[in-house]
């Protein structure tokens, strides 16, 4: 064995043992003697990804890979770097590379078809998943990968049978489909909480219990809101109100962020909208969450969930006595560290409170908040420019493409058929969705011309101006509009929805009976139909709702923020309350338990 090699094996102790810079010295020392050495590089791009050094672990990785063309490992590994830098074109790149040495390296096909997903490749992404599960057919969440790849692109082939294969894998207990994907199928609440718990268990295992105090006393309640979305992103829009207009006699509002700052004016009014903004990006789980417990957090909230960007292994470490999810996952995220849910009674009726980990917060109205300061364009929008006809009846759409599940296309299939000139006006999905769609439109004896796309507009503003446009917004099923159900109902266009059986299906009702609509929430998608044919066929009923609900705007809860924020407060007092006075979370609603907290 020569020095170089007595020197790596020192390093590998030495990495073995936690020293990870010592173990860096000892790399860099070997490479200046030898600058071929493929192993030091190789553990020299180890120890900087394990420190999310993702810069330096890259190029690192780079280089060990061009010592040694024949390491699938190095090429995946510089891939896996890349990717955590979001540099997902040079991370295609580099798994190419791995497969090139390895076509069934299963992580490389796995991780590709991640970055090309986030590129939304879907159909690319769809092929690593289907020559992986081709040799893997077991591969954890491939399969239910590969279905989701196939309802962004509206591909229904296999539809229901691979439905019914996933909810028969979760009754298994296999790890088969994320949860955030399952909500687009029809799966039972039990299916639903195991799929969230087979995550957990896979993504996020327990570390040992963090030290901190359940008892630490502050003048005000220290609230952390944790996000990958504090830019311009729905769900900031959503929140934004409640963020400016919490109590600061009550509560210090901590933003901690895990994403990028876009430089957007929704960044700088969130930044403003915050006593304390903390951008965590770069850091480890366990980090963040020693950060949140150092600052004594209070109550810390998840907004994200198993959202894209989610890091749900930070409360995992317990970043803070009371740890909430909020929002941003329509559903229980099957973890035992998080205390509670906070719902509604509409979207978690109590009767279903067994099928969530969490003990479940009810508010007194909907769940989810609506700016009510959120401008609408002074511009005036012709429906000729629009691609839409001067006189038929436009039905609308603008949920996401993976939404659009084949029975309610059916439906809207019908209505076009029955309701002469009209058209179905969907959100601008890619290339592959909208033919998909046309095509399954001919196949049901519609003319692909009558799904009008809306290209996106940069102007959130400007999209509000030309949803006034559509005469009724058409619900999907089983997950519903949930923020585009918000615009549209701010922009004056009535939704029509149908009740589902879990929370992202009952979303459209609790904010149709928030702004008092409760006359477009229907109980199966047979009276779904019927009602979207009837409201097409009469003006006047639909010009009298279309009035009720500008009216509404200024008398009910869906877009008093200021109210909402009391409620959601009351709801954080209830759950700070129970800590003080060494108790265990227990689910509540704000309306029968506020009486008890101070004025």
């Amino acid at each position: 064995m020569n020095s170089s090699d007595h020197l790596l094996e020192e390093a590998k102790r030495l990495h073995r043992d936690g020293d990870h810079g010592r173990a860096a010295s000892l790399c860099r020392s070997i490479i200046q003697g030898d600058p071929q050495n493929f192993d030091a590089f190789y553990l020299l791009g180890f120890l900087h990804g394990q420190n999310r050094e993702f810069e330096e672990a890259q190029y690192f990785f780079g280089e060990a890979a061009k010592r040694n063309p024949a390491s699938g490992d190095a090429f995946f590994m510089r891939g896996f770097a890349l990717q955590q830098l979001e540099r997902d074109e040079e991370a295609i790149s580099s798994f190419g590379s791995a497969l090139a040495v390895n076509p069934r390296l299963a992580e490389a096909l796995l991780n590709r078809a991640a970055s090309l997903f986030r590129l939304r490749r879907y159909g690319d992404a769809a092929r690593d998943y289907e020559f992986l599960l081709a040799f893997e057919p077991d591969f954890p969440f491939a399969r239910g990968n590969l279905l989701f790849c196939r309802l962004h692109c509206c591909d229904w082939r296999w539809f229901d049978e691979q439905q019914a294969a996933i909810a028969a894998d979760l009754a298994a207990g296999k790890r088969v489909i994320a949860p955030f994907d399952s909500k687009v199928l029809e799966l039972s609440a039990d299916d639903e909480l195991r799929c969230a718990q087979l995550w957990v268990a896979d993504q996020c295992p327990q570390p040992a219990p963090s030290a901190h105090s359940r008892s630490q006393t502050h003048r005000r309640i220290r609230l952390a809101y944790v996000s990958a979305d504090f830019h311009t992103h729905a769900l900031a829009t959503l929140m934004i109100g409640v963020f400016e207009r919490h109590d600061r006699t009550r509560f210090e509002t901590i933003a901690i962020s895990l994403g990028p700052d876009d430089g957007s004016p929704m960044r700088r009014r969130l930044n403003r909208a915050f006593e304390r903004f903390i951008d965590v990006r770069g850091k480890s789980d366990a980090e963040i969450a020693a950060t949140m417990r150092e600052i004594e957090t209070d109550i810390a909230v998840d907004l994200m969930g198993f959202t894209e960007g989610c890091r749900a292994g930070i409360f995992a470490h317990r970043a803070a006595p009371v740890q909430v999810n909020y929002l941003g996952f329509p559903g229980t995220m099957g973890a035992d560290f998080m205390d509670y849910l906070i719902a509604d009674e509409i979207v978690a009726p109590r009767r279903e409170h067994q099928h969530y980990a969490e003990k479940v917060a009810t508010l007194p109205d909907s769940f989810m908040p609506a700016d009510s300061t959120r401008p609408i364009s002074a511009r005036v929008f012709t429906r000729g420019e629009l691609g839409l006809p001067a006189n038929g009846f436009v039905f609308s759409c603008f949920n996401a493409s993976y939404k659009i599940a084949p029975p309610i296309f059916d439906i809207w299939m019908r209505l076009l058929k029955d309701v002469e000139g009209s058209v179905l006006w969907l959100g601008q999905a890619n290339d592959s969705a909208m033919g998909n769609l046309r095509r399954e439109a001919e196949a049901r004896g519609i003319a692909g011309n009558r799904l009008v796309f809306a290209p996106y507009l940069p102007s959130a503003a400007d999209h509000l101006a030309r949803l006034k446009l559509a005469d009724l917004f058409l619900d999907t099923l089983p997950y519903n509009a949930h923020a585009t159900a918000a615009d549209a109902l701010w922009a004056g266009l009535p939704v029509l929805t149908c009740l589902g059986t879990r929370f992202a299906g009952r979303v459209g009702a609790s904010l149709l009976h928030a702004v008092g609509l409760s006359e477009l929430v229907t109980d199966s998608l047979g009276d779904y139909e019927t009602k979207a044919r009837e409201l097409a066929r009469d003006p006047a009923a639909l010009d009298a709702i279309k009035s009720k609900l500008q009216r509404n705007h200024a008398t009910h809860s869906l877009f008093d923020s200021a109210r909402f924020t009391r409620d959601l407060e009351k709801a954080y007092l209830i759950m700070w309350e129970r800590i003080q006075r060494g108790l265990t979370p227990q689910s509540f609603a704000v309306r029968e338990a506020a009486a008890d907290q101070p004025a």
